[in-house]
């Protein structure tokens, strides 16, 4: 059986009890040489590195790799990460780096996934993880440019270094091993509270701090700790979205994105869209108005067989007509009406579109023109996918040929409420910033 090539963010379902996983890359001349690392997540006693010639139950590592018996994994386990390392440069630098997943019984191939690594040190280049008690494989490609360290601060973990084999010459009484000096944990910036903030309930202050820390730290992993950015959400409204809208998982991801908003933008605010059969301008947000802005805004659409369809003008309170937002899947009439804003007020900043769908893509063609249309202006799309719906063209425009940059990001969970904030921002933020040096390379951006 061949193995089946999956998209950055794409996910399949695993049958196989182990499987085997080989990095495999062409030999270039001078270039970093990669090794494979392993990361164990949900286990008894908290995350586990395994790298070298560690093992754990269930995980055997190779130079180039590791074998996994999913059935013998520690207790607890519901993650593991395969991961990409080098102690030189970027493994962007490593050409035709590829992950291939098997079967460990059979040998037939079950994925294979080419990450497109730029700077980064240490890469996850796919997932194994535990879902309604089967075992699927998420292809990821995104990771740290400071290495394990930032794996380790991402993650909770101390980082300590491998122990050294002894060398014991002939005739010698070995000197006691002294244990390995735990490597100092890399400094976390301290959020910058605004008097807005300040005005915030106690718990919703509290998580805001917190998640604009991860950010930040999310930001300086890629080099970017002093990029400043206008930042726009977008979040779908149409008909299947209402099970997210009526769970709360809409309004966490809305709060969520406004540490992103906090962190990056000068003026701490968030533009915001909704749409589903039509597009809708929301109020701007704000941090001293997040609890009042998710109870009027974070609304899921409708539409009646009679009902209208022309918009009416907000509410004195900002409110959309919902009825007229409708209940289908147009995202090339919002992604329009975001590119007509962005023209018609410029910035110095670059901006970064934060989009929500739970899929059900279908306008292909015109989604593709309109972000096509996109390369030459100074907007990054960072998609996200909720739940395993059909992303269409979404899932493909990172290998679309004919851009002069890559002016797309796509990624999907299947239920983000248990995506961690670090690894939530590490996805959200990890092709923007590379996105900036090429847009400036190519005279897009100032």
């Amino acid at each position: 059986m061949t193995a089946t090539p999956l998209a950055k963010g794409a996910n399949l379902p695993i049958d196989a009890a182990a499987v085997r996983a080989d990095l495999t890359w062409r030999a270039g001349p001078d270039g970093p040489v990669p090794s494979a690392a392993v990361l164990l997540l949900g286990a008894d006693g908290g995350p586990r590195l395994l790298r070298g010639a560690e093992r754990a139950p269930g995980v055997g590592l190779r130079p180039d790799g590791a074998d996994v018996d999913l059935a013998a994994l520690p207790p607890g386990v519901q993650r593991v990460l395969l991961l990409a390392v080098t102690d030189g440069g970027g493994l962007g630098a490593v050409p035709g780096l590829s992950l291939l997943l098997g079967d460990a019984r059979t040998g037939a191939g079950l994925v294979r996934f080419d990450p497109a690594a730029g700077a980064e040190r240490a890469l996850v280049c796919g997932e194994l993880y535990l879902r309604e008690g089967r075992w699927k494989f998420r292809a990821v490609g995104q990771g740290w440019t400071d290495g394990l360290a930032g794996l380790a601060v991402a993650h909770g973990f101390t980082l300590r270094e491998p122990e050294p084999e002894p060398v014991v010459p002939a005739a010698v009484v070995p000197e006691p091993v002294v244990p390995a000096a735990v490597a100092p944990e890399p400094v976390v910036p301290e959020p910058v509270e605004s008097a807005e903030e300040r005005a915030l309930p106690v718990d919703m202050r509290k998580r805001l701090g917190l998640r604009k820390q991860q950010v930040a730290v999310s930001l300086r992993k890629h080099g970017a700790q002093q990029l400043t950015a206008r930042v726009i959400l977008v979040l779908d409204a149409s008909g299947s979205m209402a099970t997210l809208y009526h769970r709360g998982v809409v309004a966490d991801v809305v709060e969520r994105m406004a540490a992103v908003a906090a962190q990056l933008d000068d003026d701490r605010t968030m533009q915001a869209w909704t749409f589903a059969s039509q597009p809708a301008r929301l109020p701007d947000l704000r941090p001293a108005e997040l609890p009042d802005w998710l109870r009027l805004h974070v609304r899921v659409g409708e539409m009646s067989l009679f009902g209208r369809r022309k918009l009416r003008p907000p509410l004195p309170d900002g409110r959309v007509d919902m009825k007229a937002v409708g209940i289908q899947n147009e995202e090339q009439k919002v992604i329009a009406q975001v590119r007509e804003y962005v023209r018609g007020n410029p910035t110095s900043d670059p901006t970064l579109v934060l989009f929500f769908s739970d899929g059900g893509v279908y306008r292909n063609s015109e989604i593709e023109r309109e972000l096509r249309a996109a390369v030459e202006e100074p907007v990054f799309w960072q998609f996200v996918g909720l739940g395993r719906g059909d992303y269409g063209v979404l899932e493909r425009f990172d290998a679309l040929p004919g851009r002069r940059v890559d002016n797309v990001g796509f990624f999907a969970v299947d239920d983000i409420s248990t995506l961690p904030d670090p690894e939530l921002y590490d996805r959200l933020l990890s092709q923007f910033p590379q996105w900036v040096a090429a847009a400036r390379r190519a005279g897009i951006l100032r």
